[in-house]
């Protein structure tokens, strides 16, 4: 039995377990300040069952998670992904804030009373960004 295929691609374990590790620690820290940066208090709402606040959070971890994991793939460095996780969390507070300030300036307050339509609208937003942020870390 040739064991080879298996111990070459038991080699790349160590970097994927680094990988792991720090992409859980940004997303913590991305959880940490977009909560920070949004009026509303995301897990409040979504511990009283508030299906808005749920379906943009939702969408806002989506739009984060997509360029971590293209940073991953391209990074040259561990260094360089921190960056890029710090890029993308910038991007995704962003456009959060441009969401609220040009399209929906009660998004917050719609969102507290339950407003499906907004929490799904805010998510759209926050996922194509996330596209389009990731789509730039690839170039």
């Amino acid at each position: 039995m040739d064991l080879q295929p298996l111990t070459e691609s038991l080699a790349g374990l160590g970097p994927f377990v680094v990988y792991v590790g720090l992409a859980l620690g940004l997303i913590a820290l991305y959880v940490a300040v977009y909560t920070v940066a949004t009026p509303h208090d995301e897990l409040a709402l979504i511990r009283a069952d508030n299906r808005a606040a749920a379906i943009a959070f939702a969408g806002s971890m989506i739009g984060y998670t997509l360029p971590l994991a293209v940073a991953a793939q391209h990074a040259a460095t561990l260094l360089v992904y921190l960056v890029w996780g710090v890029v993308a969390i910038v991007v995704q507070v962003g456009v959060y804030w441009f969401f609220r300030l040009m399209l929906l300036r009660d998004v917050s307050a719609r969102i507290e009373r339950g407003e499906i339509s907004s929490g799904i609208l805010l998510a759209s937003a926050s996922i194509a960004g996330g596209i389009v942020d990731a789509a730039a870390m690839a170039i």
